[in-house]
């Protein structure tokens, strides 16, 4: 990947990079040449302070914080990954998604791009270039009915959105991309398949197979790793991808069923 892809001179925002695909992207990112800046809610011991930003990526005022800091530490930005997601919605199809699950899912999973985006893109098009990339899911096409409806709905919008965006600012120069991954091993996937596991009296690997069996099956036969969807979003980031803009990549294993 070094030798085929290189980040060098590039200034980067990434979103949720303590953890899971968010860290691989991180990591991977600087060993490419690129200055990072990321954030979270609270910085890990062995983050370097200089690059992270502790903000609440949910609220207005979070993402007026970390647009500051991305202007006063990296000088402007080249690249905006935008990683943040997830759902705690209860289980019990849409009667147990209330106004405030709703608006919760809605405040984690599309809103920061969107205001992260209103206030960040308007530099990349001044410079006349840069990449956006919005991390979406699967789940938009394929989503689980007992308790991820309001996240697919959200990342549905997401979607929506990013190729609306992009359709806007190619001409100024901008890219905007979409990944979508399907279930990636995280240290929180791997804790499900433990109580999965648990409950079925199965081990780790039985629990993980009641994982690809809920998601309909997983063709290759397991989940994604984060250094791998780390590695697509660095290449579509990369001068390589240079023509590439209002598009989907999916990184699932083969999960989709459909064209």
């Amino acid at each position: 990947m070094t030798g085929f892809v290189t980040l060098e001179r590039k200034r980067a925002l990434i979103t949720s990079g303590t953890k899971g695909a968010g860290a691989a992207t991180v990591n991977l990112f600087r060993e490419l040449g690129a200055k990072v800046l990321t954030t979270a809610r609270s910085r890990p011991e062995s983050m370097s302070e200089e690059l992270f930003v502790a903000a609440d990526l949910t609220t207005k005022e979070g993402c007026e914080l970390v647009a500051q800091a991305t202007h006063e530490r990296l000088g402007g930005v080249d690249i905006i990954v935008h990683m943040l997601g997830g759902s705690s919605a209860p289980g019990g199809g849409f009667a147990a998604l209330s106004d405030t699950e709703w608006n919760k899912e809605l405040q984690l999973n599309l809103l920061p791009a969107v205001r992260l985006d209103r206030l960040l893109i308007p530099h990349l098009i001044s410079q006349g270039s840069g990449t956006v990339i919005h991390v979406s899911s699967i789940q938009r096409q394929l989503p689980l009915p007992d308790a991820t409806t309001a996240y697919a709905a959200a990342k549905a919008a997401l979607s929506t959105y990013s190729k609306s965006l992009s359709k806007e600012v190619a001409p100024q120069g901008v890219r905007v991309v979409r990944v979508s991954p399907g279930w990636i091993e995280t240290e929180s996937s791997i804790e499900l398949a433990k109580r999965l596991a648990k409950e079925a009296g199965t081990d780790v690997e039985g629990g993980k197979k009641i994982i690809m069996e809920s998601l309909g099956g997983i063709p290759i036969g397991r989940p994604s790793k984060p250094s791998e969807i780390a590695s697509l979003v660095a290449f579509l980031a990369s001068d390589r991808a240079a023509t590439i803009t209002g598009t989907e990549y999916v990184i699932d294993g083969g999960t989709v069923p459909t064209v």
